[in-house]
């Protein structure tokens, strides 16, 4: 079955408006009335046609806008730390990685000193609250470009590109010194201090040895007594995982 003409009245009329034309004893006047008021039907349809295509386009652009805006909620959430909006662990393997593909690259880990009593003195709240601090901190000192990543309950990386060992290790002192400095909120009563460990790494350097490296420096700080910095020293070293982060620091 054929489809139905939706304009089968306007090409009648229309048909009819022709004959009118061209047969000088037809009566023009009627079938003019008649083309006129199928013109005037044909008009109202357009615009309603007009109006719902407008309409239509414009529910299009906000569903391809919210579409967008929860891809990038989806991206975000599934690259960064809920409570403290730091990237999170795989996202600080992806950015140092590539960081060490293009250049040299410093690899600043840190923990938070005796995380566990203030925890235990203050109550898990207070401690989620050091940790959005710490990373507040680490974000107005070192600007919004810098990967700054929470890598374990109170261990956190910063991934600095860098050609200069000595200026890896001046960006770590000013990170210990600035959370040494740092007020926290009540009802934190006491100094909360870092421990931090350095590892300067040439291009082509592989994650896993860059991490290890800085995780054996961040060690030599806990063992020199807590609230200080440590760099790698080159000393052979077995690479460890960087899923062996942090219990009991």
């Amino acid at each position: 079955m054929a489809d139905a003409d939706l304009f089968a009245l306007e090409s009648a009329a229309l048909a009819n408006a022709r004959c009118a034309h061209e047969d000088p004893q037809a009566d023009a006047r009627s079938a003019l009335a008649e083309l006129i008021v199928h013109y005037e039907r044909l008009m109202r349809e357009s615009r309603r046609l007009i109006r719902r295509s407008d309409r239509a386009e414009l529910d299009m652009n906000q569903m391809n806008r919210q579409l967008h805006e929860l891809a990038q909620q989806l991206e975000y959430r599934a690259t960064h730390d809920p409570l403290s909006g730091a990237l999170n662990r795989a996202a600080v393997i992806d950015q140092a990685s590539a960081c060490l593909q293009q250049g040299d690259m410093a690899l600043i880990v840190l923990d938070i000193d005796h995380f566990k009593w203030v925890n235990d003195d203050f109550g898990h709240p207070a401690g989620d609250a050091v940790i959005i601090t710490v990373v507040a901190c680490l974000q107005a000192l070192l600007g919004p470009a810098v990967a700054i990543g929470r890598v374990g309950g109170e261990e956190f990386s910063v991934v600095w590109p860098t050609s200069s060992q000595e200026e890896s290790k001046a960006v770590a002192l000013r990170i210990c010194d600035a959370i040494a400095d740092q007020v926290f909120g009540a009802p934190i009563n006491r100094q909360i201090t870092a421990s931090v460990g350095v590892s300067w790494n040439a291009q082509g350097t592989s994650f896993e040895l860059a991490y290890a490296r800085a995780d054996e420096a961040l060690y030599a700080a806990k063992r020199a007594g807590r609230n200080c910095v440590k760099v790698y020293a080159q000393l052979p070293l077995a690479v460890t995982p960087l899923a062996s982060a942090a219990a009991g620091r």
